[in-house]
């Protein structure tokens, strides 16, 4: 068996004390599997003694037959992606803002940047929704909005100014030597090599963002959750109220599986960070990523 200076083979006690484990997780996740069955699929008994049929019995899933029942999950679906889009233009907005806020140079900008950064990265999503409803009475829908907006703003700038700071020395070096101003270095070289790195991560936290809009059900906003476990449960009754909750996990978990699966493949075409286009030309003793006859922008930005 091949072997390398960092990996050994497992020998034999190796192998078996793998197996062994391997199969007690498996009797584990079997077990748990089947305890939740039988939980579901026992009678329901109620405060005061009253039996009802399982969660499983198809008398609690004869609903989903009934259109008006997807049209009402089709507004709350509707109404959870007009929140999640907005607020996700707004917090690459105001990641933006918090990014470049954070690393001027200029003092009286940097630090009151930072603040702030801080602060809202500190305060939990709902809080920041109460606040905007309570303070500005913006109505349910802006102000959980600008809770994600804020919040995730926060998280997305700093990434961005994580990538910013991850670049080497020699691309902002050769900027300012070329004659750009620290500004358009930062626009022109650094930011979309950064925004690039950075762009898994930004969609992974897009995830987080949509899975937050289940929020706005505390303020009242009419979004997947509260049109399913609230509307829909008070409208068809209260057995029907785990088939509902059911249907409304399945619809949160295809979106937030898209997006990750975007997210994955977004991090496999920008691996490393390194444009895939542009040729090389040498200007004195530093390297230029010049763009390709048809491409556009500075194609990646100067490098030593």
């Amino acid at each position: 068996m091949s072997s390398s200076v960092l990996y050994d083979a497992p020998g034999p006690k190796a192998r078996r004390r793998s197996k062994i484990i391997s199969i007690v997780g498996i009797v584990l996740i079997l077990g748990l599997i089947a305890w939740v069955f039988s939980a579901l699929a026992a009678p329901r008994v109620s405060i005061n003694g009253a039996v009802s049929p399982s969660l499983l019995d198809p008398s609690r899933w004869d609903i989903f037959s009934d259109v008006q029942l997807w049209l009402g999950l089709g507004d709350g679906l509707a109404a959870t992606l007009r929140m999640a889009g907005v607020a996700a233009v707004g917090a690459i907005v105001i990641g933006l803002l918090f990014c470049f806020g954070r690393t001027s140079a200029t003092a009286w900008i940097r630090i009151p940047s930072s603040i702030l950064l801080e602060f809202f990265r500190g305060i939990p999503v709902l809080l920041l929704m109460l606040f905007t409803l309570l303070v500005f009475s913006t109505g349910a829908y802006w102000a959980g909005v600008a809770g994600l907006a804020i919040y995730n703003g926060a998280i997305i700038g700093e990434a961005l100014r994580a990538g910013i700071l991850s670049l080497p020395k020699g691309q902002r070096e050769s900027g300012l030597a070329l004659g750009l101003t620290p500004l358009k270095t930062r626009l022109i070289i650094e930011f979309p090599q950064a925004f690039r790195q950075m762009l898994p991560i930004i969609i992974a936290q897009l995830v987080v963002l949509l899975k937050d809009t289940s929020l706005a059900y505390v303020i009242s906003y009419p979004e997947l959750l509260r049109k399913g476990m609230t509307f829909l449960a008070n409208y068809y009754g209260e057995n029907y109220r785990f088939s509902l909750f059911v249907i409304v996990l399945a619809i949160y978990l295809a979106l937030n599986l898209a997006l990750s699966w975007l997210a994955r493949v977004v991090a496999r075409r920008t691996a490393g960070g390194r444009p895939k286009r542009g040729r090389r030309t040498t200007v004195g003793e530093k390297v230029l990523l010049q763009p390709d006859a048809g491409g556009t922008g500075v194609g990646g930005g100067a490098i030593l």
